[in-house]
């Protein structure tokens, strides 16, 4: 678990391990979407149309946060 310094900072431990896990993240990422049965299957899943079908409701969520 990540603990604050006295001056309310991380210390560089923490933040290496927090970008050593995104990296990891888009690695694994990277080595699934290389495959081609995976993006078979993905692009039968149509997760362009799934964003199109998400945009609305994301814009009409910002606006309720805006008020």
């Amino acid at each position: 678990m990540a603990s604050e310094n006295s001056n309310g900072s991380f210390s560089d431990k923490d933040t290496l391990f927090m970008l050593s896990g995104v990296a990891l993240i888009v690695f694994g990422a990277g080595l699934i979407l290389s495959n081609p049965i995976a993006r078979r299957y993905l692009g039968q899943f149509g997760l362009g149309d799934l964003a199109q079908g998400a945009l609305p409701d994301l814009d009409r969520y910002l606006k309720l946060r805006s008020m």
